[in-house]
């Protein structure tokens, strides 16, 4: 295929350091106790920054993180699976929560050793399933539990005082809670540290995203999704912030001397929603026919923090240090972490099907994408609400659509044979063939 255009391709330099702090990470949760430190539990959405206050020795297991790794091995998510079913829990609840249940429940963890039992669980509801998530596990571990109610709209093109209020004295509240079960005062210098990190990270992943607006695309979004993961993990941990600081230097390196995540790129995908962690394989299979996924909604916005613009544009949001905001109290910080992540795109996916389509033209427009590729997600009510609603929004704006059924959670619900074969048919549609 001699006709079919070359782009330069090279690894990523900081591959083997991302590799080696998601191994940190959970290690040192895994350790922490025996070290006298403190850990704690929670979702992915936590405001993290809060426990951070309490010192350096404080370690986080967010649990949908969490729940991936258990996911991308079978074998262990069957048993964590089985042992929920067992116990009368439906299949149909969110396919994270199920693994992470089952993790507790076997009493093992994903990296090797029994479960860790957290000091206190700290959840931020925004979908139905978080409250009850860490409401129940605490049950079953007998540990503190508190739940920031994140009930309102996003703050995209209004704000709302009362709404913004409401989370703010409940953040308030929450440290006087981790106060009370840790016997440690809150930092609130460490505090003000920890949301200008947080705000650094989550606006320098939206910036290295904004990235892939190239072509060629210098990231494709399978290592996209092991990259993405630390802004889940602990957004104000200093560590985190560097690594997204080199991260996002070398991916604009890669865009300045025009090196491809796909040397053969020729057609661009969109997809959506948490891919099925078993069989991230289908994205290294798309390639075969010179097709790279540049990401979605869903990977740019679940942690990255944009400007949404009138007409539905996407910037990414300075961070608050760069905007030139002065934290001097708690109440500054806390507020300003509020509103800073009622910003992101993914809150659209859980109240709004119209604002989930609307973005998701939006995001064809500025990536430059051929196409579209959805995930008819069984495990995740929250990201697959109005999906076809989105599907038929896309296809009126004359983009091709490719939809397939799974579970990001759990393999039982995804039919890899199936989904290689529709694959085939769209991209037979498209008239694009392997090119080996």
């Amino acid at each position: 295929m001699s006709d079919i255009k070359r782009y330069k391709t090279e690894p990523l330099k900081c591959w083997g350091k991302a590799k080696e702090l998601r191994a940190n990470y959970y290690k040192e949760y895994k350790e922490a106790k025996s070290k006298g430190g403190i850990c704690w539990s929670g979702g992915a959405e936590a405001i993290d920054v809060i426990p951070y206050a309490f010192g350096d020795d404080v370690h986080s297991l967010t649990a949908e993180p969490y729940a991936a790794a258990i996911a991308f091995d079978p074998e262990f998510a069957h048993r964590c699976e089985s042992a929920l079913e067992s116990k009368g829990w439906a299949r149909d609840m969110c396919a994270y929560m199920r693994n992470y249940w089952g993790s507790v429940l076997i009493d093992e963890y994903a990296f090797g050793g029994p479960f860790p039992k957290p000091d206190f669980n700290l959840q931020s509801g925004f979908c139905c399933t978080h409250a009850k998530w860490f409401q129940v596990l605490s049950l079953w571990e007998d540990v503190p539990y508190f739940n920031i109610d994140i009930a309102t709209i996003p703050f995209w093109k209004e704000e709302f005082p009362n709404r913004l209020q409401y989370i703010v004295d409940q953040m308030h509240e929450s440290i006087e809670f981790i106060e009370k079960v840790t016997g440690r005062e809150c930092d609130d210098e460490r505090l003000i540290e920890g949301v200008y990190n947080d705000s650094r990270t989550t606006s320098l992943w939206a910036k290295i995203t904004e990235l892939n607006q190239n072509t060629p695309a210098p990231l494709d979004e399978k290592s996209m999704y092991s990259l993405y993961v630390f802004t889940t993990l602990d957004r104000a941990r200093k560590e985190f912030v560097d690594f997204y600081e080199e991260l996002y230097a070398e991916t604009k390196d890669r865009v300045d001397r025009g090196i491809a995540a796909l040397a053969t790129e020729r057609f661009r995908l969109m997809s959506d929603s948490q891919p099925p962690w078993a069989f991230l394989r289908v994205w290294r299979y798309l390639e075969q026919f010179g097709v790279v996924s540049t990401g979605s909604i869903y990977t740019i916005g679940l942690e990255g923090v944009w400007d949404i613009a009138d007409d539905w544009s996407l910037t990414p949001r300075e961070d608050l240090k760069s905007r030139g905001v002065e934290l001097k109290t708690r109440d500054d910080a806390l507020r300003a972490m509020a509103d800073w992540h009622m910003r992101r795109p993914i809150y659209a996916m859980f109240y709004n099907a119209d604002w989930k389509s609307k973005l998701m033209m939006q995001y064809a427009k500025q990536w430059n994408c051929d196409a579209a590729m959805l995930h008819l997600n069984r495990g995740c009510e929250g990201t697959s609400l109005g999906i076809m609603e989105n599907r038929a929004a896309l296809i009126k704006t004359g983009l091709p659509v490719l939809t397939y059924e799974g579970n990001m959670g759990d393999d039982r619900d995804f039919d890899e044979g199936r989904t290689i074969a529709r694959i085939d048919t769209f991209m037979e549609g498209l008239g694009l063939k392997k090119l080996t």
